[in-house]
């Protein structure tokens, strides 16, 4: 976390990188602080995505050291993958437009005409670049694997999925100009949402993700849908090789912590509700007390002054 990132020697103190990615490092000394970012970013996005689900992503926390349900071409391993070259890019793009990066700056100005209210300006988030380097990052570990095995095909393609999502959330945003707050001119510029919406989309591929084969279609082995009455797959397409466990019993073989000690929500019907998170064993519950402020006042001028209240709340875990 201290680290400067202006020694080539650095890039030693990062754990599982590929010679590609060793050797990037040491090129692109610069640009590892929002790589790391990225990592860390796509760690803590991950578990907030999937806190209401029995697979939580906790495993992430292994990484580089990934356990099965990460490494054997799972639904959740598609995810991680998307999610972390999503990731990459998009802390590029922004430390470009940021000022962090010398080798880049704003985005281009786009093409399209502005608005009759409108005019272009502001400092765009640098897509092209972040797309750029973020694959050359991401995909090097899989690009110098062992070629044309099923799992290098689904990570590249999983990869691929992550950066179209990142791209196509790309909008504009403005900012008003005038007298008293008028709006009389908006500049604007394009520029990329938080990483919590991209992981957001990335679900609900996850959800509607496609189980694949690697076959050789013509003089080329493709992924294709494991069932033959399935629509082929498409670039936006999380794709998976195996099921998954249910994760409902601990398997270290499979990956599975188990939701054993898990807090569900008693009164849902969703994946977070206790029916679903225990898996039918039941669930325990307990009371515990919470201190919140309460009974705030303004005081002029300018400050906040609370109270502390303690209430009883009830929490329920499963079996």
């Amino acid at each position: 976390s201290g680290v400067a990132w202006n020694e080539s020697h650095h890039c030693r103190l990062l754990a599982g990188l590929v010679p590609d990615q060793f050797q990037m490092c040491r090129r692109n000394l610069e640009v590892m602080g929002s790589i790391v970012r990225a990592a860390r970013q796509t760690k803590s996005i991950c578990q907030k995505t999937f806190a209401d689900m029995r697979w939580n992503c906790s495993s992430i926390q292994r990484a580089p050291s990934f356990g099965p349900d990460l490494l054997k071409g799972t639904r959740e391993s598609a995810f991680v993958y998307a999610l972390a070259a999503a990731a990459v890019a998009h802390s590029i793009a922004q430390a470009c437009a940021s000022g962090e990066l010398p080798l880049c700056s704003c985005g281009s100005v786009p093409s399209e005409v502005p608005g009759p209210d409108f005019r272009w300006g502001g400092c765009g988030d640098n897509l092209r670049y972040g797309l750029q380097l973020g694959a050359a990052f991401a995909d090097s570990p899989l690009k110098s694997s062992k070629p044309g095995t099923a799992l290098k095909a689904m990570n590249l393609h999983n990869n691929g999925v992550g950066r179209q999502v990142l791209s196509d959330s790309l909008d504009t945003k403005c900012k008003c100009h005038g007298v008293s707050g008028s709006c009389s001119v908006k500049t604007c510029w394009k520029g990329l949402p938080n990483l919590d919406e991209i992981a957001s989309d990335l679900k609900s591929k996850y959800l509607a993700a496609i189980k694949v084969t690697h076959r050789l279609i013509g003089p080329r082995k493709q992924l294709i849908p494991k069932e033959m009455d399935i629509r082929p797959v498409k670039e936006t397409d999380l794709v998976y090789l195996i099921n998954s466990p249910d994760y409902c019993t601990p398997n270290l073989h499979l990956g599975s912590l188990g939701t054993q000690d898990r807090q569900c929500n008693k009164s849902s019907v969703g994946s977070d509700g206790c029916d679903l998170m225990c898996c039918g064993r039941g669930y325990n519950t307990y009371t515990e007390e919470v201190v919140e402020r309460c009974h705030c006042r303004y005081h002029w001028c300018c400050y906040v002054v609370c109270k502390k209240c303690q209430r009883k709340v009830e929490r329920y875990v499963c079996k």
